[in-house]
This record gives structure tokens, sequence and C-alpha cells, in this order.
């Protein structure tokens, strides 16, 4: 069995996989960490291999803890990963992306692929079916937009994500929501035809916390997948374990 530990800024998804199969998932706040993976690995004895995805702060001392736990892969720029990374700056280059590329090349095999993690950055990246990966873009989320249009102005209040009944705002409110959620989905099909017009056979998939609420308003077609980072981050355990 494998463990995915991804750990964000303030909260940690734990995932336990038996091979390709993810078996359990839960998200817990950063500060009891430690304890959530001792109640694992007390349920799962037979965890071997773990893997550290961390976009957040994770202090030293956590990192040699979970170590003393597990066989632990700390993921970073010199991780042995399964594609060609055409990305200028590596080193700079997210762990969370590197995950979902891989999860990309494993489902989806010598396929032009753009996937789309929409949570609190909206990020684009884009392997190509020659298993090269060479980038794509960052923009704002959807919680994003809506907290700096009240951080950065007098008079704007800060509201809760939702659907707009129309494009045209009739109150400053519905304005808000017409602005924040369809400038994210024309954001989002603008880009995805922009890569379709040079890759005809592009295949697309949605992740990330706001991909239920924006799938169901996009008109691409597009797969939609929770979990492809963690996904992702197992196969990236799988593939240096086998080396």
């Amino acid at each position: 069995m494998n463990l995915v530990i991804d750990v964000g800024n303030t909260l940690v998804k734990l995932a336990v996989f038996s091979e390709n199969r993810l078996i359990e998932k839960e998200v817990v706040d950063l500060s009891i960490i430690l304890e959530a993976l001792k109640d694992l690995k007390r349920t799962y004895t037979n965890i071997q291999r773990a893997i550290v995805s961390s976009v957040g702060k994770l202090e030293t001392d956590t990192i040699e803890e979970i170590k003393s736990m597990f066989n632990l892969l700390v993921i970073d720029s010199t991780t042995n990963l399964p594609f060609t990374n055409r990305y200028q700056t590596p080193k700079t280059l997210g762990v969370d992306r590197i995950g979902l590329v891989c999860a990309a090349v494993t489902e989806f095999p010598n396929t032009n692929t753009l996937i789309i993690d929409a949570g609190t950055c909206i990020t684009y990246d884009f392997i190509t079916s020659e298993n090269e990966y060479l980038g794509g873009a960052i923009s704002p989320g959807l919680r994003m937009r809506y907290k700096s249009l009240n951080n950065l102005t007098a008079n704007l209040p800060l509201l809760d994500t939702e659907m707009p009944e129309s494009i045209i705002g009739d109150s400053t409110i519905n304005s808000i929501h017409s602005g924040v959620v369809y400038g994210v989905l024309n954001e989002i099909e603008g880009i995805i035809l922009n890569y379709q017009e040079k890759y005809s056979d592009l295949t697309v998939i949605l992740t990330g916390g706001d991909c239920n609420f924006l799938s169901k308003q996009l008109k691409s077609t597009i797969f939609v997948n929770l979990n492809f980072l963690l996904e992702g981050l197992n196969q990236i355990l799988q593939f240096n374990s086998n080396e």
C-alpha cells in the first residue's frame, strides 16, 4: 500500500492507495497531521511507502518524524518523473502541477492533454502526445477574485461563490457574481479553444476544489476528476519505487 500526503497552506489531504486504487481519503488540519498519520498507520499496517507534496509550510522536524514512520519520498524539482520536462524554470514548477501532469501521462498516455486545476489559483498544464511537458498558465481562482474585489476596493462586499441567474447583473451583488463566475468560465473556455486550434485532438481534464461547480456550466467536453492530483502523486511514488 502507498500513502499520499498532499500538504496545502492549512489543510492536508491524506490518501491510501492499494497499487492504483484509492481506498481511503481524508482531509485534516495541518496542525494535527502527525496524529492523523499515526491513526492511518495503525489502521493500515501494510503501508509500505509514502510521498509528500507540500505547497504549504511543512516543518523539517515534521518531515523527519514522518520519515521515521514510513519509507518517504519528498517530491521536489530533482524527483524522477515519467515525462520530459521542458519548463524553462523547473525549480519553480509547483509540485502540485508536477503531480497533475504525472496523472495525465498515466491515465491518458500518448495524448495531447490540458489539465485545468481550479482551486485557489487556476493552473493550466499541457503535456504533448510525445510525453513532453511544455508549461501552461496561472490565474486567480474564484475565491481569489471575490476576495480581491473586496480587499482592493472601498465599497464592494465579500460574497460567497454563487452562479448568477443572468450575465447581466442588475445589482452590485449580481454584477460581482456575473463578473467573477462568467469571467472564470469564459477564461477556461477561451483557453481550451486556443489549445484546440493548435491541437485538434486535445483531451481536457478539470480538477480542483471548484471543478464540480464549474463543470456544470462549461460547454467544452472535459473529464472531471476531483482526485486527479492524489492519483498523480501516487503514480510518482510508483514510478520511483519501480526504478
